[in-house]
């Protein structure tokens, strides 16, 4: 069960990250200036992706307390770099972001770190 949860967590945080791009590329560059911030808040607010994704991002604070509450943050906490795995191999899919020689392996070393780690919850 605790592994479905962190695994939900990680999931929804990845999610809102995705989701969070998916509305600044609709929403696109702009200019951090007094004159853009009303501008800049309504479109950010009325934008369907971030809205979701800000959603889900409270959601996977939920669900990571849950977490929290069943085991020690030293395991929990280096789970969530899953999330890198996921959001690299989205990204790549979804928004075409590469993924170089130099990410893959970095995605390896991710995935064995959660291993190692994942073989001792207590």
């Amino acid at each position: 069960m605790i592994y479905f949860l962190i695994l939900l967590g990680v999931l929804l945080n990845a999610a809102a990250q995705l989701l969070l791009k998916a509305g600044m590329n609709q929403i696109g560059h702009f200019e951090f200036s007094m004159a853009n911030i009303i501008p800049i808040g309504f479109r950010v607010a009325g934008n369907l992706p971030i809205v979701s994704g800000l959603f889900a991002y409270v959601v996977s604070v939920v669900v990571w307390l849950m977490v929290l509450s069943r085991v020690q943050v030293s395991f929990a906490y280096p789970m969530l770099s899953i999330g890198y795995v996921v959001n690299a191999i989205a990204a790549y899919y979804l928004f075409g972001e590469s993924l170089s020689v130099m990410r893959v392996t970095g995605i390896f070393i991710i995935i064995a770190g959660v291993y190692l780690i994942a073989q001792n919850p207590a």
